[in-house]
């Protein structure tokens, strides 16, 4: 991921947007979420986008140059994938192949956690997303290609795609589309997966600028993009990207998502909190809750089957002065590999999963 650039500079808001954003309700503090299980794992490494494997319940974290594998129901360790310095996970359920955004890609069987093979791409790989429609892995990057195409089942090349920016996350829904937001251009690309081309971009118009996270309504066809300046959510039609209203979230937002079976958005921020949007109907939105959580804790991901939703983040040892560790699976705190970025070194993993 890459936000730098968004905390560095400083943007004139219209008056129009200052009024709009100024009105809504400051989110309640209490509510129906607060963090229901935890855990905390010493390593070395950076992280940064966190998955969930709801078919296999297992959980994904990239760190370092490892990827850990935890039980999505405990939080317990139960493996790793060695020698995968990656950004994020994405798994093929049908296949049972799991991929990793890093160069070259890794790609391993998911239930024995075996390298099947490395897969080297172009560009710089960072996000990362399973899409159903085609079967196929989206491998995203800042750089060209912007998207990269892997068959889902043998991990082979099958295209790229230029989206017209920087990808940060993306969502499909199921049925042909695949949204993407574009960071650098506070816009939304569509693409059509079979003919693996963007048909048209969403602008945000000045609502929100550097997106970072995005959540799908797939039932009503609602957008929801998480921006980092102003910090809002962007709430749009993914049919044709007409802006329905804005919401204000928290600070550093890096992912999101949207939860069907609640009709709730929800986007993690870098501030220590977990901004909760309830959709009371597919025109009428409300900041439900403000969670809050680990400051650090910008990615996440949701359980479907707990309707939790998992977040990460890495404390130095300073902050984490006192604190109980789980036992790391062998390997796990080898150096060597680490990415650049903040909290490389060493210090404890925090996984937190939120519910009701």
């Amino acid at each position: 991921m890459h936000f730098n650039k968004y905390y560095s500079r400083v943007l004139l808001i219209g008056i129009g947007m200052a009024a709009s954003l100024g009105s809504a309700q400051p989110a309640p503090a209490t509510g129906p979420y607060k963090i229901a299980n935890s855990t905390q794992l010493m390593g070395t490494g950076g992280i940064d986008y966190v998955y969930a494997d709801n078919d296999d319940r297992q959980l994904y974290v990239p760190r370092g140059n490892q990827v850990l594998v935890f039980d999505l129901d405990s939080l317990k360790p139960v493996g790793f994938i060695t020698n995968a310095r990656a950004h994020g996970v994405a798994v093929d359920p049908k296949s049972g192949r799991g991929f990793c955004s890093s160069s070259p890609v890794v790609m391993w069987d998911t239930k024995s956690l075996e390298t099947i093979k490395k897969i080297d791409v172009q560009g710089r790989p960072d996000g990362i997303i399973f899409e159903p429609a085609t079967e196929c892995v989206y491998v995203l990057s800042h750089r060209e290609p912007n998207a990269t195409v892997l068959n889902g089942s043998d991990g082979s090349i099958v295209g790229t795609i230029d989206l017209g920016g920087a990808p940060e996350q993306a969502a499909s829904d199921g049925q042909g589309h695949l949204y993407v937001d574009l960071e650098d251009k506070d816009s939304i690309a569509v693409v059509d997966v079979k003919a693996r081309q963007v048909t048209t971009h969403f602008d945000l118009g000045g609502k929100g600028g550097g997106p970072g996270g995005l959540g799908l309504d797939v039932k009503n066809h609602i957008l929801f993009a998480f921006c980092h300046e102003p910090a809002t959510a962007v709430i749009l039609s993914a049919d044709d990207g007409k802006i329905i209203t804005s919401l204000p979230i928290g600070n550093g937002t890096d992912g999101g998502g949207f939860n069907p079976n609640t009709m709730e958005a929800f986007s993690s921020q870098r501030d220590g909190t977990l901004t909760i949007i309830k959709e009371n109907s597919p025109t009428s939105f409300e900041v439900e809750q403000t969670v809050e959580t680990k400051r650090g804790a910008k990615t996440c991901t949701l359980d479907t089957k707990n309707n939790q939703i998992v977040l990460i983040a890495v404390e130095r040892p300073a902050a984490a002065a006192g604190a109980i560790s789980t036992p790391a699976p062998a390997e796990a705190g080898q150096p060597g590999g680490e990415r650049r970025g903040r909290n490389n070194g060493p210090g404890l993993l925090d996984i937190l999963a939120v519910g009701r």
